[in-house]
């Protein structure tokens, strides 16, 4: 079974998510806070733990990855820039908000802290 799937903040961070766009663009209902942070505060854990669930399948013999605190940060930076400097010019879609960069930070560190564990597969193996 895929541990990703299971994990409580990965679950909680993508109904959130999902649940927000649902209300927003099927039944017109916008809650003001949320809709200012609460995606940005769920974006990190849900794209950092796909993307660590998806080396664990690239390289199925190292469960044990998990992600350096340098990979999270340039990852944070990557989100920041993106999303807070470069779509904003190019597109009226995206507005600039420095909050957002807070939200991006407090979900990289969610991830870093409850989701960033070694596959509990690599340590059956390893008792094996």
């Amino acid at each position: 079974m895929i541990e990703l799937f299971k994990n409580p903040l990965f679950i909680f961070a993508s109904l959130a998510f999902w649940l927000n766009q649902y209300f927003e663009k099927s039944l017109g209902v916008f809650i003001p806070f949320y809709h200012s942070y609460g995606d940005d505060l769920m974006a990190m854990p849900v794209v950092f733990g796909i993307c660590l669930q998806v080396m664990r399948w690239i390289h199925p013999s190292k469960m044990e990855l998990v992600f350096t605190k340098k990979q999270l940060f340039i990852g944070l930076l990557y989100f920041s820039i993106i999303f807070e400097l470069v779509l904003p010019r190019v597109s009226t879609t995206y507005t600039a908000d420095p909050l957002d960069v807070l939200c991006y930070a407090t979900g990289t560190l969610m991830f870093f802290k409850w989701m960033n564990r070694p596959s509990l597969q690599s340590k059956k193996s390893q008792i094996l």
